[in-house]
């Protein structure tokens, strides 16, 4: 007898559902035709959301090709329309939103190092930035790992696809194909990978590019993408509409459609095909030397299926597996032998889940682990052996699984006290504007970590030997929302966390630092804490001893920090020591119900800000848009922020407010902004001043946002150190209280700012100008409008992104804005200076 280890459990994709879900009658039969289809499809793009889940989920439940997808970033530029992470905590959500989006589709989910740096102009631009070559390598090895018949591609390769980063992954899609043929080039992959040339290279076509492009177009491919599935009873258009409800953080929410739907694709390169995306690809089991034997097997099996007793086929089955197992290895082999032993479990029911009684613990620390092992049919099952190296746990047995009888078996062990903290692995280390850094070459492509603990399970199903492979996960019941369930992580015996990312030093007193140290270890846990500091600040005390007694106490303790006499932006990090170890690892989770619990590690760090910043005023009402942390910042600079809800919103309750902040995105999120917004410019009428930051041109709850004609559009200015020009430079946002300068806007992150106004009455004033390089000034990403007695601003500079990284001239500026209303009788003579002036 020989044994196989279940490959397909081992793919991220699957591994973190958070329920372990049988699938039914239905999805069995489909996973068996599944089987009689050896063809290969892979979709490439460059952001989460780029994909279409349409075509995906048509290719993979109809066509019943081995579909893939390939976003070359993980969507960390973005927006965030559910929550305040941004950057890289973005990315993981849109990682994970991915996943989630396979999950329904069928896909598989792959990625390169590229990080999205943000909106791009060009593709030469997005290169620049990547590092091609680089990248280039990443597809490559995708490629080659992947061995996909056919590459379909999103964009054109051209400027046609409106973004950089679109045109970069369609050039990339055509140089790979000619490259992962080539065993000279990236010569270390080969040794590992082997060569691969895909048949042909495709572009989802049909979009704003081309839009009269349809299926009697000469040369055209056309999907009918909304067939529908009476096996799984809905249209692959309503699948692919639940999927692509995955991307929340984007806001991408689709409701499915029913009837044709037609997607079109067009040739770029390779074989062309008259009618059938797969022509000329042999998809049957000819393709693989000795698959002949097998094709009659599959056939048989799907002919015999009872949906009923899907347990009969379990015989086929493993006659089946016995003739995949004598073949050449090669990708075929490997992807058949993982989907058949995944059958064989599906058909008998069988159930086996892992659990650990916490979701974290310490190397060296003990678990307590339960397997719970139900075989739902009458067929044979026996567990021989279960092994879990990280645990130490190797223990042979002979446990018959008799028919729905539910086994038990539980182990108290500690986790070896090598093993590697868990966290994300392309954020283990520090990464640069363009690219993230990955020390091990063989996690290139992967969604995600491998399950931190994994147990191994040599079974025995009708005679035969199979190992069964399950991640270590963490499950609780929920009173509302039922059985929930996290990864299993491994951490640092102890957290230091800040409880403030930013500080802001506005002259040379010191300020508290507070820092909570929490204990990840079972017993006593004692040692010191100190702040690393950078030349010229100092604190008091130098040092802090703790002692914790048990896992999870923690212990807040608070230094005075004395910034430096120059103004600078820097960092502070804290570390706790334990005898001769340090520890400088904070403890961070993001909790959305559409996606597992994700856990980082980043470093203990906050930034300080030592600035000669100055502001009028004391309360600011707030009203959140799509989510950011800009509450946090004013709270940073002094303000007491008041966030309001959509019902305190009225005259009476703005009055007591210095100034009112409109979130990012608020007149596109909040549904309620038509009704409120008449308070809001009553009371700018009445003397207050409004700040609303940028939105989109799409989707706006109201027109009437402002008090005088504005009209959004998709401009910006993504180069972040972009020229600043200031047009007004008498105008008091530039200089009450502090005095702003083309200096204040160096070091800004990712861009200036997004979706500018394009036209605006003559009643405001554009403070700013600004431009990437090539194209023309655009003055309206700062303008206020005199409204009444009071003002009314609409900014679209990315404060949400600058503000969060204690970006110095950015604050400086946004205490000017939220200033101006405590400093109206400044106004007049400041406009009378500037007037004598030009006059």
């Amino acid at each position: 007898m020989r044994t196989c280890v279940f490959v397909l459990l081992l793919m991220p994709s699957f591994i973190f559902a958070q329920q372990n879900r049988q699938p039914d009658a239905a999805q069995i039969k489909l996973k068996l035709k599944k089987l009689n289809v050896l063809a290969s499809v892979l979709y490439m793009a460059a952001h989460p959301d780029d994909e279409n889940t349409r075509i995906i989920t048509y290719l993979s439940n109809d066509y019943l090709t081995t579909t893939g997808y390939l976003s070359l970033t993980r969507g960390d530029g973005g927006q965030n329309l559910i929550g305040p992470e941004i950057r890289d905590q973005l990315g993981l959500i849109r990682t994970q939103e991915l996943l989630a989006a396979r999950r329904i589709d069928g896909g598989q989910q792959f990625f390169t190092r590229a990080n999205d740096f943000g909106f791009s102009k060009s593709a030469d631009e997005t290169f620049r930035i990547w590092n091609k070559d680089e990248v280039l390598s990443d597809v490559v090895a995708v490629f080659r790992q992947y061995q996909p018949d056919v590459i379909i591609t999103r964009f054109p390769p051209d400027e046609r696809a409106g973004h950089g980063h679109h045109t970069a992954s369609a050039i990339l899609a055509q140089e790979a194909f000619d490259l992962a043929a080539n065993k000279d080039i990236y010569a270390d992959q080969v040794a590992q990978f082997g060569t691969w040339q895909p048949k042909r290279l495709y572009t989802n076509t049909g979009r704003w590019w081309n839009t009269t492009i349809n299926e009697n177009t000469p040369g055209i491919i056309t999907l009918r993408v909304g067939e529908y599935s009476t096996l799984l009873g809905q249209s692959y258009t309503e699948i692919a509409a639940i999927s692509r409800s995955q991307h929340k953080s984007q806001g991408f929410g689709s409701s499915g459609t029913r009837g044709d739907q037609p997607e079109f694709l067009e040739y770029m390169k390779g074989a062309r095909a008259e009618k059938n995306i797969l022509e000329g690809i042999n998809t049957t089991w000819s393709r693989v030397k000795g698959g002949d034997k097998i094709q009659p097997l599959v056939t048989k099996a799907i002919a015999e299926f009872d949906g009923e007793k899907p347990s009969a086929t379990v015989k086929i089955l493993l006659l089946l597996r016995k003739e995949i197992q004598k073949l050449e290895p090669g990708i075929w082999k490997t992807r058949k032998l993982a989907e058949t032993e995944q059958l064989i479990a599906d058909c008998l029911g069988l159930f086996m889940d892992v659990t650990a009684d916490k979701y974290y613990v310490a190397p060296g620390q003990q678990v307590t682990t339960s397997l719970e092992l139900v075989n739902r049919s009458g067929i044979d099952v026996t567990v021989n052996r279960i092994q879990a190296s990280d645990l130490g746990i190797d223990s042979t047995l002979s446990l018959a699984l008799k028919n729905n009888i539910p086994a038990n078996i539980r182990y108290i062990k500690a986790v070896r006290k090598s093993k590697p903290y868990s966290s994300p692995y392309w954020l283990t280390e520090n990464h640069g504007v363009g690219l993230f850094t990955v020390t091990d070459k063989s996690l290139i492509g992967k969604p995600e970590n491998d399950p931190a603990i994994q147990f191994t399970l040599d079974v025995t199903i009708a005679g035969e030997a199979l190992t069964i492979v399950r991640p270590l996960r963490y499950k609780w019941t929920d009173p509302a929302k039922g059985e929930q369930a996290r990864p299993f992580e491994i951490v640092p015996p102890v957290f230091v966390n800040a409880n403030s990312s930013v500080v802001i030093f506005s002259d040379a007193s010191p300020k508290d630092i507070t820092i909570t140290v929490t204990s990840a270890s079972d017993g006593r846990v004692s040692g010191t804490l100190r702040l690393d500091l950078p030349q010229g600040w100092k604190t008091q005390p130098e040092s802090i001893p703790f002692e914790l007694t048990e896992r999870g106490q923690e212990q807040t303790k608070t230094f005075q920090l004395y910034p430096s006499s120059k103004e600078e932006t820097t960092v502070v990090k804290a570390v706790a020591v334990i005898g001769n170890e340090s520890f400088d690892h904070s403890f961070q989770t993001i909790s959305y119900d559409h996606i597992p619990t994700q856990t980082l590690l980043p470093k203990a760090e906050t930034k300080v800000v030592r600035m000669d910043l100055k502001k009028d005023g004391k309360i600011i009402g707030y009203i959140r848009g799509a989510g950011d942390d800009i509450p946090a910042a004013l709270r940073y600079m002094g303000y007491t922020v008041l966030e309001m809800k959509n019902e305190e919103v009225n005259l009476l309750n703005l009055k007591q407010m210095d100034a009112v902040v409109l979130g990012v995105r608020a007149i596109n999120t909040n549904k309620r902004m038509g009704y409120i917004m008449p308070a809001l410019l009553e009371y700018v009428k009445a003397g207050g001043t409004l700040v609303v930051q940028y939105n989109t041109n799409g989707d706006l709850t109201t027109k009437n946002f402002a008090p005088y004609p504005l009209e959004l559009s998709r401009d910006r200015v993504t180069e972040e150190d972009a020229e600043v020009k200031i047009l007004k430079p008498d105008h008091p946002l530039v200089n009450i209280p502090n005095k702003i300068t083309a200096k204040d806007f160096d070091g800004w992150v990712q861009e200036r700012g997004l979706y500018f106004p394009n036209k605006w009455d003559n009643n405001f004033e554009a403070i700013l100008s600004m431009n990437d390089k090539g194209e023309k000034p655009k003055e309206s990403s700062l303008l206020v409008a005199r409204y009444g007695e009071g003002y009314y601003i609409y900014t679209s500079l990315s404060f949400f992104r600058e503000l969060p990284e204690g970006v110095s001239g950015a604050y400086k500026l946004f205490a000017n804005i939220v200033s101006l209303n405590t400093r109206r009788a400044a106004v007049p003579e400041v406009r009378k200076k500037r007037k004598n002036k030009q006059g």
